[in-house]
């Protein structure tokens, strides 16, 4: 099975903001990730996420902060969708801003789904209308008005939003199943997979399972079970000195040269080279 092209987006030189319309004719070239924070806020109709073995269904005032470097996958099997998505720095939130964000630096640590009601919207909708006009400016003033105007849409996020973990909205029975295959090979990622075998976990054939799991979540389950496995690889790289052939092993790929081969792949680095610079 031919693997999904997976970018590697990097780092903005600031606050950066579009708002654009999608409709299911629109298909992402591959799973991607940034180096920097990505905020996506949902105007009008649906959109879907992947993001590990997590599967995320975003409605209308619906915001979702993706961490740097987290493989996501964006997907409208709803109908269009109008979304803006905001990318920063860590560096362009100020120490304030963040003591005033729910759970302060974890905020910023893990994937956060938050939904603004109803009679806030047109307050939030104002804040990334400004950001998105300053984004198509280039003066001396635009970079900082940016900074301002994210500052103030994540202040009036936290005084007003819904913070809830976990998946937003309830997922359809068969997506259910889907998120329970990401969970099993999450569970399993260490050790020889096939997909018979999560087919089995899941109750379902082989063959369905493979189609449904690429319809549902835009990726296959071959190259799912690689990206979690890279994505494990990559947290050990930061935290141990055992060495790289050892933790490919050990998560799951019993050939060095394709692990490397993957993980610059999907990293844009070596894991030589992502230990360094981690």
């Amino acid at each position: 099975m031919s693997e999904a092209p997976v970018r590697t987006v990097h780092g903005t030189d600031g606050v950066h903001a579009e708002t654009r319309l999608r409709d299911p004719g629109f298909v992402m070239s591959g799973h991607h990730c940034h180096s920097c924070y990505e905020l996506i806020y949902v105007h009008s109709g649906e959109c879907r996420f992947l993001i590990n073995d997590r599967i995320s269904d975003l409605r209308e005032g619906d915001f979702m902060l993706i961490p740097p470097m987290v493989l996501h996958y964006t997907r409208y099997v709803f109908g269009p969708c109008v979304r803006t998505v905001m990318l920063f720095r860590r560096e362009d939130v100020s120490e304030e801003v963040l003591r005033r964000m729910p759970r302060s630096e974890r905020f910023f640590s893990e994937t956060s789904v938050f939904q603004a009601p109803s009679q806030a919207r047109d307050q939030i909708t104002q804040y990334i209308a400004r950001l998105t006009a300053e984004d198509g400016t280039a003066d001396l003033f635009s970079a900082p008005l940016r900074k301002c105007f994210l500052q103030a849409l994540l202040l009036t996020c936290a005084r007003l939003c819904v913070f809830r973990p976990g998946t937003v909205g309830d997922i359809q029975t068969t997506d259910q199943q889907i998120m329970n295959a990401a969970r099993f090979i999450s569970e399993n990622y260490m050790r020889p997979l096939s997909t018979q075998e999560v087919a089995q976990a899941v109750g379902f054939s082989p063959n369905y399972l493979s189609r449904r799991f690429r319809q549902s979540a835009g990726i296959g389950l071959h190259e799912y079970i690689v990206f979690v496995r890279l994505h494990h690889a990559a947290q050990e790289l930061i935290a141990t000195f055992d060495s790289i052939t050892d933790i490919a092993l050990r998560c799951g790929f019993s050939d060095s040269n394709y692990f490397k081969d993957s993980f610059k792949k999907k990293y844009g680095v070596t894991p030589r080279e992502y230990r360094k610079m981690s």
